[in-house]
């Protein structure tokens, strides 16, 4: 294995030629240069297209290093994350064309960070991987995007600041989506599109996605937490309705996978859960119930084949996204209430903000700063299939504040 210090790059970022591994490029060049510090490169299958990406990144690209690889060569994937103190993957369907590369750097204790909302094949990576990239040191870190780093990260700041002012930590928490303006991106769609049509051929898949520790340790401890809720209710301390939120079935797992490896830091009993508020009066009951039907309603269309079909004819692409001008007027805000133990006066709220549309200009950001996390910032962390907040704690919040529009702001 060669030493960290010995590694050409800090980071490569993988699929670089791909909608949002570009924005990611764009980003880290626009960041932090090339070659400034910090030592970077593009990866993929294409050399022309890797060379046509580098002549549209701007002044200095032209030095930026091109690593050419393919998902399905195992050589050359070793080469390319031996070379390398991280690779940031945007290459999905993770369950088609992420496997390989995982193994990778599990194996050579490369640091690894990607946007996956894959729970199965996330299952299966911490099955087969966690224990050699304990051994490693690697740090392989699903989830670095919209899903899940506003959720994941807000747990981590509320149990922080609860554990700060009052010395417990949270018993419960609530996230709440309030607003948002952004649409799906097409390799979510695509990976998502994918999972349904495996778990068609393997129920077992199904049962994964369903059960609400999922990505736990096998054979630990399960919480109180049921399966995702799909109707709506009303929440007394929002004082508004709640609609299922379609990220909160990846969300939730992760956050509770965070709890499970930190040693069940916030309680065996801790619970989480996620919803979108509907804050329209009297019209919000039947929006609710509108917007939890069209959700149970696309569920079920991506679990037909014939469907799925027809919907493939109608959602993005993989490498599909829009506009500059659609992202930059893009935003999301959530926000969070933490339960105290025993006072209820004592309960915190905190409000996550993004300055950029969820599925691609925040999602860039974010992934970005966390490959830059994971290569720059003295960590604590072990190595092993963790979650963001496990990996990166305060480092990446920080990160995420200073360079990424994600703002954290305590609300009492």
């Amino acid at each position: 294995m060669i030493a960290m210090s010995d590694r050409e790059f800090d980071v490569v970022v993988w699929g670089a030629t791909g909608f949002t591994g570009r924005l990611v490029a764009e980003y880290l060049i626009e960041r932090y240069g090339v070659a400034q510090q910090f030592n970077w490169a593009i990866a993929g299958r294409s050399p022309r297209r890797l060379e046509a990406l580098r002549q549209t990144l701007g002044v200095g690209a032209d030095a930026l290093p091109i690593i050419v690889a393919d998902s399905h060569d195992r050589d050359s994937l070793d080469e390319l994350a031996g070379r390398t103190r991280v690779v940031c993957s945007t290459v999905g369907p993770y369950a088609l064309y992420g496997s390989e590369l995982v193994a990778a750097c599990a194996n050579l204790g490369t640091h690894y960070c990607d946007l996956t909302g894959e729970v199965h094949w996330m299952r299966r990576m911490i099955d087969e991987h966690h224990e050699s990239a304990r051994r490693s040191g690697a740090r392989i870190v699903h989830t670095c995007g919209f899903d899940c780093i506003p959720a994941d990260m807000g747990v981590h700041w509320l149990q922080r600041e609860m554990r700060a002012r009052h010395g417990v930590y949270c018993q419960a928490i609530k996230f709440r989506a309030e607003a948002f303006k952004g649409g799906f991106s097409g390799g979510t769609v695509a990976s998502m599109m994918n999972m349904m049509a495996e778990a068609e051929k393997h129920p077992e898949i199904r049962r994964i996605a369903s059960d609400p520790y999922a990505l736990n340790p096998a054979g630990g401890p399960r919480g109180l937490d049921g399966p995702e809720k799909t109707y709506p209710e009303w929440d007394v301390d929002f004082n508004a309705w709640v609609s299922p939120f379609a990220m909160a079935a990846v969300d939730t797992k992760v956050v509770r996978r965070s709890n499970a490896l930190l040693d069940f830091r916030y309680g065996s009993e801790f619970r989480y859960d996620e919803g979108i508020l509907i804050p329209y009066g009297q019209f919000g009951f039947p929006a609710a119930v509108a917007l939890a039907g069209s959700t149970a309603m696309f569920s079920a269309a991506t679990g037909s084949g014939m469907l799925r079909d027809l919907l493939g004819r109608v959602l993005p692409e993989p490498g599909e996204g829009p506009s500059r001008e659609a992202r930059e007027k893009g935003y999301f805000q959530i926000q969070f209430l933490g339960r105290h133990p025993t006072s209820a006066a004592l309960d915190l709220r905190l409000r996550v903000r993004g300055d950029r549309d969820p599925g691609y200009g925040s999602t860039a950001k974010m992934l970005g700063e966390s490959a830059v996390c994971l290569a720059k910032d003295a960590l604590s962390s072990p190595g092993g299939i963790l979650t963001p907040s496990v990996a990166m704690g305060d480092a990446l919040v920080d990160r995420l504040q200073e360079n990424a529009g994600v703002t954290f702001e305590a609300l009492n």
